[in-house]
């Protein structure tokens, strides 16, 4: 997954939470292994690869994703597009330097998801040169299934952290809940906030993971796919939801929104948390414990 993760299991010896934590972990690796895009025989590499071409027979499960993701286009009028990916021959996040008007043009010309043709169990991209990523979505939900095994398995107290994207699955043995740090948007090291979570999950989106600045003007790896240009507004937004899928999507579709989130997510229902530009927070009654002052 390219981050740290983390399986805590709490109320079992240590035979029994190892036994359940390497079923946990096999199921985060079989979902990696299964969905990156960086890995030419994964089912994404496949459909990618075929672009253009003939269309790539899916089972189940993808199928099933591949349908979450129509709905979050639909809901999001179409802010969140898994084929938007290909925003990123546009823009370097190693270099500081803009794309050119053109480049932009190109790598928008193989944006959309209604030329995701999907037939029975077939799946084609009609251009080729086109792609999907679930990259928006995938860690959330590897967490989630890893949390369902441990659940039916018995684990009553416990969490999946894949670097950042948590699933909680019951309170800590003695019924208090897990305090999770969130992490400030411009200093590393440090948190400016707690929430408590027994059981849900929790997700953070931000402009501070992959990013450039030119002329005090910072530049951020989230992509409008309307205009093929990096979202400015919020320095992070934080979404608590009943699963880490619903969170880590509200999250990257409120830093879409841009200034329309706070109205987003509350229509959601979901508990959230806003940094601004200016540093300044908010979010909804009663979401989070202030453990920093931002700058």
């Amino acid at each position: 997954m390219a981050c740290g993760c983390e399986v805590r299991i709490a109320g079992l010896d240590r035979a029994s939470a190892l036994r359940h934590a390497r079923r946990a972990i096999a199921e985060v690796r079989r979902i990696e292994q299964k969905y990156s895009r960086y890995r030419t025989h994964s089912i994404v590499g496949q459909i990618n690869a075929a672009a253009g071409a003939a269309p790539v027979p899916c089972d189940d499960e993808t199928l099933s994703l591949l349908a979450y993701a129509d709905a979050l286009h639909a809901s999001s009028h179409g802010l969140f597009d898994i084929t938007s990916g290909t925003l990123r021959r546009a823009w370097n996040f190693g270099s500081a330097r803009l794309p050119a008007p053109a480049e932009i043009a190109a790598a928008r010309s193989l944006v959309g998801w209604d030329r995701c043709e999907r037939d029975g169990r077939q799946v084609r991209l009609a251009t080729a040169g086109m792609e999907i990523d679930f990259g928006g979505f995938g860690k959330e939900y590897a967490a989630d299934r890893a949390a369902t095994l441990l659940i039916d398995a018995g684990c009553r107290h416990g969490f999946v952290n894949l670097g950042g994207d948590l699933r909680a699955f019951g309170a800590q043995p003695d019924g208090s809940a897990w305090r999770f740090g969130i992490r400030h948007p411009r200093r590393a090291d440090d948190t400016i906030a707690s929430l408590d979570v027994t059981q849900g999950a929790l997700a953070t989106s931000g402009d501070y993971e992959r990013y450039f600045e030119i002329d005090g003007v910072r530049y951020c790896h989230i992509l409008d796919p309307r205009t093929g240009w990096p979202v400015q507004h919020w320095q992070s937004v934080t979404v608590l939801a009943p699963l880490a899928i619903a969170a880590g999507s509200l999250s990257t579709i409120a830093m879409l929104e841009q200034a329309a989130a706070g109205e987003f997510l509350s229509r959601c229902g979901a508990a959230w948390l806003t940094v601004d530009p200016s540093g300044t927070i908010a979010g909804s009654d009663g979401a989070a414990h202030r453990t920093g002052t931002p700058d």
